[in-house]
């Protein structure tokens, strides 16, 4: 919190903008639970009797898992494996 350190203008804006982001992260997260529990309860109350709800409701959650971070480059020199001559 700078606003505690800094005493400008500036330092209390962004300790308040820190704080509504922090705010938001949580209430993001509460919907999103809702969201889960939600498609639980209309994939507990399909059952198994209807397969195209089910695969849709599948592919639901898949699309909102978050995505994996693709292969980073390695840093550093890369030697060749066969020396010049």
């Amino acid at each position: 919190m700078a606003a505690s350190v800094l005493n400008s203008p500036r330092a209390v804006a962004m300790s308040v903008f820190v704080v509504r982001v922090f705010v938001r992260l949580r209430w993001l997260a509460v919907a999103h639970a809702e969201f889960a529990a939600r498609l639980a309860d209309l994939e507990h109350r399909v059952g198994r009797h209807d397969r195209d709800l089910t695969a849709i409701i599948t592919a639901i959650r898949r699309l909102a898992e978050p995505p994996d971070e693709p292969p980073r480059p390695r840093i550093g020199f890369r030697a060749s494996h066969a020396a010049p001559r």
